[in-house]
């Protein structure tokens, strides 16, 4: 058994823990009497922490021989959304095929654990979903289109093909992620939907989308609230997630202030996800 370990500010608490949200081997500890946390990985196989290591920096090692094998195979719960969604995070074809048999009614989706960037456990990820699935269910018979800005594991895009739309895109700084949603998109065989490595400050619109996700931290939408307005038709919707409680009332306020109006607010413990369109639509 090994354990990957790194040491992070307070401030950056929130951030690990979406990074690594429906990871069961994930452990955040906060050092008394410092503004420090510990975060840590454990792996059954050496390459496994090496891996995330490589990735996020911190340290490897060994520990003492115990029956870490159970927990290690332990895979976070289903997440069901609004009947439409079954979110897994089973890789295995023979077994995705026996869960897709046992939910017909489903469209499942498999988004591994393994590098956590976004397994739909998240209190963001999963609210957007559940917005999605309602946007989904009054376009069915209408062809629509899905822009993704940070995406993580891709599983808001992915969704979103698996809901009906005919065309999805999405970016992330993070080359790793990339990588890992790329892989999500073969996993779930998924034939209309891109992502590619970008830099959402550095981003630059060229086409309107009728559907927009915006899981970005708050200090990043502040920035990007006027590209996403540019991003929308008169008709389009827009979510944005990742904004923490404590910082929801500045924020919205930014996205009011670029040209948005915001018509659902949904608190879930400390985050918030919001449903917007364009001011002055009708």
């Amino acid at each position: 058994m090994f354990v990957w370990s790194k040491l992070s500010s307070e401030k950056w608490a929130d951030a690990w823990e979406e990074r690594f949200a429906g990871e069961p081997r994930a452990v955040i500890t906060r050092i008394a009497g410092r503004s420090t946390i510990r975060i840590e990985v454990y792996c059954e196989k050496k390459k496994e922490a090496e891996a995330i290591s490589n990735q996020f920096g911190g340290s490897v090692r060994e520990l003492k021989a115990q029956n870490w094998a159970a927990m290690s195979q332990e895979q976070p719960p289903p997440v069901k959304v609004r009947g439409r969604l079954l979110v897994v995070a089973e890789k295995a074809k023979t077994k995705l095929k026996e869960i897709e048999k046992a939910h017909p009614k489903l469209q499942v989706i498999s988004i591994p654990a393994d590098m956590a960037f976004g397994t739909g456990h998240h209190a963001t990820t999963a609210t957007v979903l559940r917005m999605m699935v309602d946007y989904a269910k009054g376009k069915e018979g209408q062809p629509w289109t899905m822009l993704d800005l940070g995406t993580g594991s891709g599983v808001l895009a992915i969704a979103a093909e698996k809901l009906g739309a005919s065309e999805a895109w999405g970016c992330d700084f993070d080359d790793k992620a990339v990588r890992v949603a790329q892989e999500n998109l073969v996993r779930n065989r998924t034939q209309n939907v891109v992502i590619e490595e970008a830099d959402v400050l550095k981003w630059k619109p060229t086409r309107r989308w009728d559907c927009v996700a915006a899981n970005l931290f708050y200090d990043i939408l502040e920035d990007v609230f006027p590209k996403i307005v540019k991003s929308m038709s008169k008709h389009s919707i827009v979510f944005v997630s990742g904004i923490l409680r404590t910082q929801a009332d500045d924020c919205l306020k930014l996205g009011e202030k670029a040209g948005l109006v915001f018509e659902e607010v949904v608190t879930r413990g400390k985050w918030v996800t919001a449903r917007g369109r364009l001011a002055g639509r009708k």
